[in-house]
């Protein structure tokens, strides 16, 4: 999951995307030598602090020495990728029924607000994922926690697992809250129907690396994104890319969507096996639920 605002993580990378722009330090014109002969008393040159460029975050991918399984190597920022005891994604397995108060009590209850407006959205290709990013005003309220939609990107093949089985896609919506918390609901995405809703996005995807695309006053209705089935699967996981920050609130959608196998090999034609594999569980609870809406 990209947290790029991008996201990030409206929806267009991820996360919120964040554009990374490094100041160039350009040199003045070569000094010139005067014949003027040089006063006596001379006022003092005024002088500049310099400052040092900030360090670049180190370049990750999904494969060969920079793929995940040495992203906890390749700086100690992202440390946590490697010694993390509550990574992301997940294989999902045998996860305790609603019912049982022993576990679901470890998990405020959630609602999900949909703001159905149109807005202004930008889709950004950041070579990781495509990312949408969004201003729609839904929030996501787990417990006392609000959050807010910031973006939401894509995966191929699914990040999450059920019983070590993937999906083609996988969709991530990145909420935030005012303290800087991060909650994300993902969405498993089989091939089957042609799916209208996702027509806007689709209908002109940024293909190169760095590209954008602005979409004016697009109707984004993430109602329509997600499946009318509201169970989910909850843990408390971490962002999947790195820095792999932990603390983030987790809900898995357990029915998939569709998009039609056109729509899924117009998305893998510019983006393809971006997904990170499932981590270790170390003892973390998994619970069925209900986001309820309101």
């Amino acid at each position: 999951m990209h947290t790029h605002r991008h996201l990030g993580h409206r929806v267009v990378a991820a996360l919120p995307v964040v554009l990374m722009l490094s100041g160039c330090g350009e040199t003045g014109p070569a000094a010139t030598t005067s014949t003027t002969a040089a006063p006596t008393t001379a006022a003092p040159a005024a002088t500049r602090p310099s400052v040092a460029p900030a360090p670049a975050d180190p370049v990750w991918h999904y494969e060969g020495e920079e793929g995940p399984a040495n992203w906890g190597k390749l700086s100690p920022k992202f440390a946590t990728c490697g010694a993390g005891r509550a990574q992301s994604p997940i294989d999902i397995v045998n996860p305790a029924s609603g019912a049982d108060p022993g576990v679901t009590m470890q998990f405020a209850p959630a609602a999900l607000r949909i703001a159905h407006h149109t807005h202004v959205a930008d889709g950004i290709n950041n070579g990781h994922t495509i990312q949408v990013n969004y201003e729609g005003g839904d929030t996501l309220t787990i417990g006392a926690d609000k959050f807010e939609l910031v973006q939401y990107h894509f995966h191929n093949r699914s990040e999450h697992t059920v019983k070590g089985a993937h999906f083609p896609m996988e969709m991530h919506l990145v909420h935030k809250s005012a303290a800087g918390k991060l909650a994300v609901i993902g969405v498993f995405i089989e091939s089957g129907a042609h799916n209208v809703a996702f027509d806007p996005i689709w209908g002109n995807l940024p293909k190169a690396k760095g590209e954008e695309t602005h979409y004016p006053s697009v109707q984004v209705d993430v109602d329509a994104l997600l499946p009318k089935n509201r169970t989910s699967y909850r843990y408390d996981g971490s962002l999947t890319t790195p820095p792999c920050t932990e603390g983030v609130k987790w809900i898995v959608m357990t029915t998939p969507i569709q998009l039609s196998a056109g729509q899924i090999s117009e998305f893998t034609a510019l983006i393809h096996d971006n997904n990170r594999t499932p981590q270790p569980l170390n003892g973390r609870a998994i619970a069925t639920d209900v986001i309820g809406t309101r």
